[in-house]
């Protein structure tokens, strides 16, 4: 068997020659790999990387869709980025953007926006169920954040999705109870071809209104809470996670050409380069992870943003987390994860009472605060009067004086003259 000989990570190794490799081969890396300088970007951002960094702090970003876009927009403000999704405004991008997870509940923010087109249904609804509605005044807020982006930062979280069988509109989560009607109310996995023409559709809205603006997708590495298919949530998660991970990639490659569209492996960062990357639920990443997911983007996306040396710093940090949780465990103190729940929901109930009372004792400051202030006015206003009448007692005494000298001289002179 011919073999033919290449280099990785410095290293000479051999690989069968039989078969043409094509004209671009990128390995798989090995544990070695890890300690390169160049890691990240050999292995993991190998084209994906921008030609250059166009992300500035006078950026108009707005970032919704599944948790990467949340993280990323609080990151970003925290860092003094301009995150139109991070101000004041009545968008549902804003109010509820990580949880407008599927392509096509994505799809429609843009259409309503831009194309004034409202579903017929209730599809929108907040994450205790309420209902959203179609307000005119909130799609012109949605207009305006949209026509104001030079980046759209949009993550894709899930393939499942709940749809009315009558007009086939698709649903931002599961219906509410109360709202289910078992005669239309149906659900499904959405196809790879559904979840391409959607990401096509997408760019094409963005880029009619928006010609000019960056495009950044990722996918979210959060799992499945729970399937709604009779198979385990494991395998319904890889199946849901694969759906949109490859439609996104045949999109990409259909789309070479746009230079203003962009990926972000968020994904594959989360899921490949840690071991111990998942809490106790096995659902949320741990800070160190996020972080450096965090990082990655400002490092290669962001102008000045962070140094090379600065992110393998930060990736350094957390792979010798990820190895410390790996050895010692999860720092649960041998709680289960229930209980590791119910203590967090008690500690938010008491950070919450303290905050009330805090605000009831800064409420009482104020009033007592009022009330001195009143007192010094209306002993202001009394000595006012005070000194209004003594200064017209003494105007008085003055004349009455004036008056008497008067009469006395001419007394005197009465009496002088016989």
């Amino acid at each position: 068997m011919s073999l033919f000989e290449y280099v990785q990570d410095g290293e000479v190794k051999k690989a069968s020659g039989t078969f043409f490799r094509g004209e671009s081969t990128n390995f798989h890396p090995t544990n070695d790999s890890f300690s390169q300088p160049n890691f990240l970007s050999d292995y993991l951002m190998k084209g994906w990387e921008p030609s250059s960094k166009f992300v500035t702090k006078d950026t108009p970003i707005v970032a919704f869709g599944s948790c990467f876009a949340a993280n990323i927009s609080n990151y970003l403000h925290s860092r003094g980025y301009n995150v139109l999704t991070k101000k004041d405004n009545r968008a549902y991008i804003t109010r509820m953007g990580d949880g407008i997870v599927n392509t096509s509940a994505i799809l429609q923010q843009f259409e309503w926006a831009w194309l004034n087109k409202a579903p017929e249904g209730d599809l929108w609804h907040g994450y205790k169920a309420q209902e959203f509605g179609y307000e005119e005044s909130v799609r012109l807020d949605t207009k305006a954040l949209l026509d104001s982006a030079g980046l759209f930062v949009i993550t894709l979280g899930l393939s499942e999705i709940w749809y009315d069988e009558v007009s086939g509109e698709v649903f931002w989560r599961a219906v509410p109870k109360d709202k289910y009607d078992p005669s239309r109310h149906k659900f499904r996995v959405a196809t790879h071809a559904e979840t391409l023409a959607n990401l096509e559709a997408i760019r094409s809205i963005i880029r009619k209104f928006r010609p000019d603006a960056h495009i950044l997708f990722s996918v979210s590495p959060i799992p499945l809470t729970a399937t709604f298919r009779p198979v385990s949530c494991l395998t319904a998660d890889a199946v849901s996670k694969a759906i949109i991970r490859g439609a996104l990639d045949e999109f990409l490659r259909n789309n070479d050409k746009d230079e203003c569209l962009h990926y972000m492996p968020s994904y594959e960062a989360v899921t490949r380069l840690f071991n111990n990357q998942w809490t106790v639920d096995r659902r949320h990443i741990h800070p160190h992870v996020l972080r450096f997911n965090m990082q990655m983007f400002e490092t290669f996306f962001c102008n000045p943003g962070l140094t090379s040396e600065q992110l393998a710093e930060t990736f350094r940090s957390a792979t010798e987390e990820d190895l410390k949780i790996g050895m010692n465990g999860h720092e649960s103190e041998g709680l289960t994860y229930s209980e590791i729940r119910r203590l967090r929901s008690e500690e938010k109930r008491e950070k919450r009472r303290q905050v009330r009372i805090q605000e009831r004792i800064n409420s009482r400051a104020a009033e007592r605060q009022l009330k001195i202030a009143e007192r010094k006015d209306q002993v202001r206003s009394k000595g006012g009067i005070v000194a209004t009448v003594t200064a017209r007692i003494a105007v008085g005494l003055l004349a009455l004086q004036g008056a008497l000298a008067l009469v006395f001289d001419w007394t005197i002179l009465a009496v002088a003259v016989p």
